[in-house]
C-alpha cells in the first residue's frame, strides 16, 4: 500500500501544476535575464500555449512535443502548456548537433517543436526527416521586448502564440490516469543509441513528493529563493526545480549560461538566495572565484548535489566559502530521477544517502541475485519513480529490468551500516563530463566514420574541472592531423562529447577474441 499522499483530485501532472498556480497566484515564480513573472502570469501564458497547441495547431492529447530551450522563462511556459494540453513532453538539449536532433525527433515521433530561434538553421537542415509540422520559435529576450520576436515564414513566434492562445478557450482535458505517459527523457545507451525513458505522470509526481518528503521542514512553503543553473531539459532540474520546488511556491532564479561565471555571480548579487541546486564542477568553479566569496550567504541553508559524484574537495570549498553543507543525492533519467538522498543536516559525506520513501534498493551480482552482507553489487531499484520502459524498445527495457520489477542502473554500490548507499564504480563504460553522460561507442562511431581512421577506442580519464574528460585512441590508414579529426567530430558531437585528446597508436590493445581492451587504455 502506498505511503505517499497524492493530492486529491490530481490525475495528471497538469492537475498538480494547476493546483500550484491557484495556490500561489501573485508570488514570484521564475526569474531569468532580470525578468520575473508570477505564478498567475505563468498560468496565463501556459494556458494560452495549451490552447494554441490544441485549437490552432490541431494537436491531440498524447502527441509528442519537443522542447529545445535553455534556461529561459519560456521553458516552463512551454512545458506547462504542453502538459496542460495533455501532450507528451520531449526534453531536448539545445547543444545537440543536427544528427542528434534528427534521431531524437524521429524516434519520439514529435509533431511539434518549441525552439530557440538561434537553433533554427540546424533544425531546418533535418526537418524533412521528421514529422514536425508545428514550429514555435522564441528569442532569448522575446518576453522582455516583443520587438525581438523572431519573424519566420515557416514558424510562429511565441509572442504570437500567446496572443492567439489568449483569445482561445482551452478545452477540458480528457480523463487521464497517473500511469499514462507524460514525457520522454532521452538517455544514451552503451551501444551509443539514445533511448527515450518513458516517464508517467506518477513517476514524476511521486518523485516530486518523495524528494520534498526527504527535505521535510528544511524546504519551507513559499519562502525559498532557489538558484537553478542546471539545465531544465536535464531530468534533475526538471523534477526537482520545475516540479517539486515549484510546487512549494518557490521563487526560482534560472541561470541561462552557468559557464559565464562572472555573469552568474553578477546575477546572484541581485538575490538573497536560500537554496542552490548544482553539481560538483559548479561548486568548485564558483568556490574558487574571488568575487563569489563576497556574496551574501546569510540565508543560504540548503545546497543540493546530483548528476555526478560529489568530491570531498568540493564540499570543503563550498562549506568554507558559504558556510553551507552540500546534501548529495543519486538517480537516473530512468528513475525520474531521484532514488537516494541524504537527510539535510545529517549528511553522510561520500554516500548518496538512504533510499527515498517507497524506494527499494537491491545490490545484485552478475546473475541478478542479491549480494551477501556488505559486498558491492549492481544497484537495482523498484519504486513509483521507475520508468514505464524505453520508448518503443521492449528489448532494451527487458535488458534493464528484473523479473520482479527492479531497474538495473549499471552502477556499482555498497550499503553502509546506516543504510546509505555509496557509489563505488560504474558497470558501464559511461564517461561523466560535467554531469552529462558520454557513451564511448557513440564517439567511436563518429571517429571511425572519418576516412583516415581505422579503429577507435574512447575512455574517460580524471579531470579537475569537469570530473572526467573524453580521451580517444585511434589507428589510421594515412597521416592525418588531430585538428582535421576534431573538425570532423564537431560536425556530429555536442561539445561535451568531444575528445580532449587524440592519441594515434600503431595498434589498439585487444583481447584474444579481438575485443578492444578499454581498461588498458584507461590505466
Amino acid at each position: 500500500m502506498s505511503t505517499l499522499h497524492y493530492p486529491e483530485h490530481v490525475h495528471s501532472l497538469a492537475d498538480y501544476i494547476e493546483e500550484v498556480f491557484a495556490a500561489h497566484g501573485d508570488k514570484a515564480t521564475y526569474t531569468a535575464l532580470g525578468q520575473t513573472l508570477t505564478y498567475a502570469e505563468i498560468e496565463r501564458h501556459s494556458r494560452a500555449v495549451a490552447a494554441y497547441f490544441l485549437e490552432k495547431a490541431g494537436l491531440r492529447p498524447g502527441d509528442r512535443v519537443a522542447i529545445q530551450l535553455p534556461n529561459l522563462i519560456q521553458n516552463p511556459i512551454a512545458v506547462y502548456g504542453a502538459l496542460r494540453a495533455g501532450l507528451v513532453v520531449v526534453n531536448t538539449n539545445p547543444l545537440y548537433t543536427e544528427r542528434e536532433m534528427r534521431h531524437q525527433f524521429t524516434d519520439s515521433g514529435a509533431k511539434a517543436l518549441v525552439i530557440l530561434d538561434d537553433l533554427m538553421p540546424k533544425f531546418e537542415a533535418i526537418q524533412v526527416d521528421t514529422a514536425i509540422e508545428t514550429v514555435i520559435t522564441t528569442s532569448a529576450t522575446e518576453l522582455l521586448d516583443n520587438s525581438t520576436a523572431p519573424a519566420r515564414q515557416d514558424a510562429i513566434a511565441l509572442s504570437q502564440v500567446l496572443a492567439e492562445g489568449a483569445d482561445t478557450t482551452l478545452p477540458k482535458r480528457p480523463d487521464s490516469d497517473l500511469d499514462e505517459l507524460c514525457m520522454l527523457q532521452y538517455t544514451g545507451g552503451t551501444t551509443g543509441v539514445s533511448k527515450g525513458a518513458a516517464l508517467s505522470h506518477r513517476n514524476v509526481l511521486a518523485n516530486s513528493l518523495q524528494t520534498l518528503g526527504r527535505l521535510g521542514g528544511n524546504f519551507r512553503d513559499g519562502k525559498e529563493v532557489v538558484i537553478c543553473p542546471l539545465p531544465l531539459y536535464h531530468i534533475y532540474a526538471f523534477t526537482v526545480c520545475m516540479v517539486a520546488f515549484f510546487a512549494k511556491g518557490s521563487h526560482i532564479v534560472l541561470i541561462p549560461n552557468p559557464r559565464d561565471i562572472d555573469g552568474f555571480i553578477a546575477t546572484l548579487k541581485n538575490h538573497t538566495f536560500t537554496t542552490f541546486a548544482g553539481i560538483n564542477t559548479l561548486f568548485v568553479g564558483l568556490g574558487r572565484h574571488p568575487d563569489f566569496a563576497r556574496l551574501d550567504f546569510s540565508k543560504l541553508h540548503l545546497t543540493l548535489s546530483g548528476g555526478t559524484a560529489l568530491t570531498q574537495a568540493a564540499v570543503n570549498i563550498w562549506k568554507e566559502v558559504t558556510g553551507c553543507m552540500i546534501t548529495e543525492g543519486y538517480g537516473l533519467s530512468e528513475t525520474a530521477p531521484v532514488l537516494c538522498f541524504n537527510h539535510p543536516g545529517k549528511e553522510e559525506i561520500g554516500t548518496v544517502g538512504p533510499p527515498l520513501e517507497e524506494t527499494e534498493i537491491r545490490l545484485l551480482d552478475s546473475h541478478d541475485k542479491p549480494v551477501e552482507g556488505d559486498e558491492p553489487g549492481q544497484i537495482a531499484a523498484r519504486g513509483p519513480q521507475v520508468m514505464l520502459g524505453y520508448w518503443q524498445r521492449d528489448d532494451e527495457t527487458a535488458n534493464v529490468m528484473t523479473a520482479d520489477g527492479f531497474f538495473k542502473t549499471g552502477d556499482i554500490g555498497v550499503r553502509t551500516a546506516s543504510g546509505a548507499i555509496q557509489i563505488v564504480d560504474r558497470l558501464k563504460d559511461m564517461i561523466l563530463v560535467s554531469g552529462f553522460n558520454v557513451y564511448p561507442n557513440e564517439v567511436e562511431e563518429v571517429l571511425t566514420s572519418h576516412p583516415s581512421v581505422m579503429e577507435a577506442a574512447v575512455v574517460g580519464k580524471p579531470d579537475e574541472r569537469t570530473g572526467e574528460q573524453v580521451c580517444a585512441f585511434i589507428t589510421v590508414s594515412e597521416d592525418v592531423s588531430e585538428e582535421d579529426i576534431m573538425t570532423h567530430c564537431r560536425e556530429s558531437l555536442t561539445s561535451y562529447k568531444l575528445p580532449r585528446s587524440i592519441t594515434v597508436m600503431d595498434e589498439l590493445p585487444k583481447s584474444t577474441v579481438g575485443k578492444i581492451l578499454r581498461r588498458s587504455l584507461r590505466d
